[in-house]
């Protein structure tokens, strides 16, 4: 690999360690992997959105990088070296002769460790996803706030540099380039109060700015963000939904829809988003036109990968204009005994409902130990299951539905739904937020769903054998809602329920 006049400082560094080294190049950095380090330089390189061309300009985003990065991962970035040069010509680390160039010291990871890896292999699992969400949740709580930036008018500023970037692209016409350019622009005005609302409620922080799965590795076991954009805060201070819709689209693009729906959900059990829902298709397909420029780009500095990277920016182009289709909103409730898998359904009927990545669902377990305060695998006493509060809990799943209705998005309520007063509420709270309603009632044998209960493990749900026998025992009264064989495989199921929906609903 030829990197110009930085090839000098890449030898010195494959020097720095025991045993043979490994180069990864990107667009703006250059990785020199030796030993149990990793070495990042930065590129000689300029685009419409970083200006790379002097050492000193190298070593100030460098320092930027190490502080910024150890917000989520200061297990891995161990400090900033400063490259200099000898009175006899060699180059050194953080002597005191000519500034050459600076990098970023890290510990060295497991590239397998990688989440696309992961992906790749088919080996994210749904801990992982959780873990994810809920740091990445936390990391927003903690970021700061900036009113000076973000709204309509940066969005504006964003979009004028996706213009400048996919100038040219080889993967597209100039005809395509304009009209994908337009449906971004008129979304972006359609959308443009709330955007400033959600700057007005602090909703725009000093974020990641660059979350996609390449970027984030397990380490020590935990799911770990880095590599956040350094170079510019204004590309960084952004809405946090913004900064989530990179990975939502990243798992998206993967065909991880699954996950990427899990994402939302576990994010929004953390915070409350709600009201920037309506912004999700617009954020995760500017989110793909970036990674279609940024595509694009290492396309025209590639030999024999040329073809094979125009082939990728396509995809990524062609994800962003599917992205920006608009669903509906809609109440789906799923009810049914304990054991007859209303979660599990749930969970794969979501992310083929509405717009990416897919409905919000409510569960009533979850709320139950949110309400009381503990974790969600927290067995709770018998007394959290008294009526008066599982009224509190139906009425909550109820207002809480009603708040995504509002924000024309669809939700699916998880409830056992047991009696006909808690199936006729949910219908009324669908017809007050004038949204469709379809209710499914799933139904299995009882040694089934006993067999089922009996096999969970920190699960959310703390129903027993003896809680199935129970309602066993109760009178659900007349049912109304569509009648679900839930002995079937999940799959079918939810497939089943789409179809039916898309028959119901138009």
């Amino acid at each position: 690999m030829n990197f110009g006049a930085q090839d000098e400082v890449v030898g010195f560094l494959e020097t720095q360690g025991e045993g043979a080294s490994k180069i990864i190049a990107t667009h703006i950095s250059v990785i020199v992997l030796v030993g149990n380090r990793a070495f990042k330089l930065k590129r000689n390189v300029v685009f419409p959105y970083l200006d790379f061309r002097t050492p000193k300009t190298r070593l100030a985003m460098c320092e930027a990088e190490y502080a910024l990065n150890r917000r989520t991962a200061a297990k891995l970035y161990s400090g900033v070296r400063r490259v200099t040069r000898r009175a006899n010509g060699a180059l050194c680390f953080d002597g005191t002769g000519e500034l050459v160039d600076a990098v970023v010291e890290m510990r060295r990871f497991d590239e397998e460790a990688l989440l696309d890896r992961l992906a790749q292999r088919h080996e994210l699992t749904i801990p992982i996803i959780e873990t994810l969400a809920e740091r990445i949740a936390a990391f927003h709580d903690r970021a700061p706030v900036d009113r000076a930036r973000g709204g309509v008018d940066a969005m504006a500023v964003l979009l004028d540099l996706n213009d400048a970037s996919l100038a040219g692209a080889l993967f597209a016409s100039p005809a395509e380039l304009a009209a994908h350019s337009r449906n971004l622009r008129d979304n972006t005005r359609r959308l443009g109060a709330l955007l400033d609302a959600r700057r007005a409620d602090g909703k725009v922080r000093r974020c990641h700015g660059d979350l996609t799965l390449r970027n984030i590795c397990l380490f020590d076991g935990e799911p770990t963000p880095f590599d956040c954009i350094e170079f510019s805060d204004d590309l960084a201070t952004i809405d946090v939904l913004y900064d989530l819709a990179f990975l939502l689209m990243d798992l998206w693009r993967r065909d991880q829809r699954a996950l990427a729906n899990l994402t939302l959900n576990r994010y929004l059990d953390c915070r409350d988003e709600l009201d920037g829902l309506p912004l999700l298709p617009l954020f995760m397909a500017l989110r793909a036109s970036i990674r279609a420029y940024v595509t694009n780009a290492q396309a025209c500095g590639a030999g024999a990968d040329r073809a094979l990277l125009t082939r990728e920016a396509r995809g990524y182009f062609d994800l962003a204009l599917s992205l920006l289709r608009p669903g509906e909103p809609a109440l789906i409730a799923v009810g049914g005994l304990s054991g007859t898998g209303k979660s599990s359904v749930a969970a794969r009927l979501a992310p083929r409902l509405g717009a990416a990545p897919g409905a919000r669902v409510l569960n009533s377990d979850r709320l139950r130990k949110k309400l009381f305060g503990a974790a969600a695998a927290t067995r709770l006493p018998e007394a959290a299951y008294a009526p008066e509060v599982s009224t509190r809990v139906y009425a909550a799943l109820r207002e809480e539905g009603a708040r995504v209705a509002a924000n024309q998005w669809p939700t699916i309520i998880d409830a056992v739904f047991a009696r006909p007063e808690q199936r006729q509420a949910i219908e009324a709270a669908a017809r007050q937020a004038a949204v469709p309603f379809a209710g499914f009632w799933l139904e299995a044998a009882p040694a089934l769903c006993a067999a089922r209960v009996a096999e969970r493990r920190n699960d959310v749900s703390d129903a027993t054998r003896e809680v199935v026998a129970r309602q066993r025992a109760s009178d659900i009264g007349k049912m109304n809602w569509a009648r679900v064989d839930a002995a079937r495989d999940l799959e079918v199921i939810a497939s089943d329920i789409a179809e039916r929906l898309r028959s119901a609903i138009p």
